[in-house]
């Protein structure tokens, strides 16, 4: 197989697996770390509506962390596993993407600022560079 074709495949293997990734997390520490009270998992405003009432604590902020975290690391994995070559650059295009998601989510959800920063800086570039590092290619 042609190694660019190759490689944009396994870039949209390794969102697709990281969004997988993402959404898996969330709904398993739901479970155990549950949404307060009145908020809807699925409805962006009963969301939007719990943080501005200051609804949330600490421990709900672990969930998104650790479901983002998830993302970028298992995106840049899989991505770095199936491509041909460049593969540093193949987990910064995941933490790359993965990030836009990420300021996407603070502009749409009023979080805290400590979160916001917290979340940005170590979820999704370091994230994926660990997944890079466990995916054994460092030649490239």
């Amino acid at each position: 197989m042609n190694p660019i074709l190759r490689n944009i495949l396994a870039v949209i293997a390794g969102l697709v697996a990281g969004m997988a990734a993402n959404m898996g997390f969330l709904i398993l520490l739901n479970k155990l770390i549950p949404v307060p009270e009145g908020v809807d998992f699925n409805d962006m405003d009963t969301i939007v509506q719990a943080m501005e009432a200051g609804k949330y604590q600490l421990k709900h902020f672990i969930t998104p962390f650790v479901a983002h975290s998830a993302q970028a690391l298992l995106g840049a994995f899989i991505a770095v596993k199936l491509g041909a070559s460049k593969h540093l650059v193949l987990a910064f295009i995941i933490g790359g993407l993965s990030l836009v998601g990420g300021f996407l989510a603070v502009t749409l959800i009023p979080a805290p600022l400590w979160y916001n920063i917290i979340d940005l800086v170590f979820a999704y570039i370091p994230m994926s560079l660990i997944g890079y590092s466990i995916a054994g290619k460092g030649s490239s």
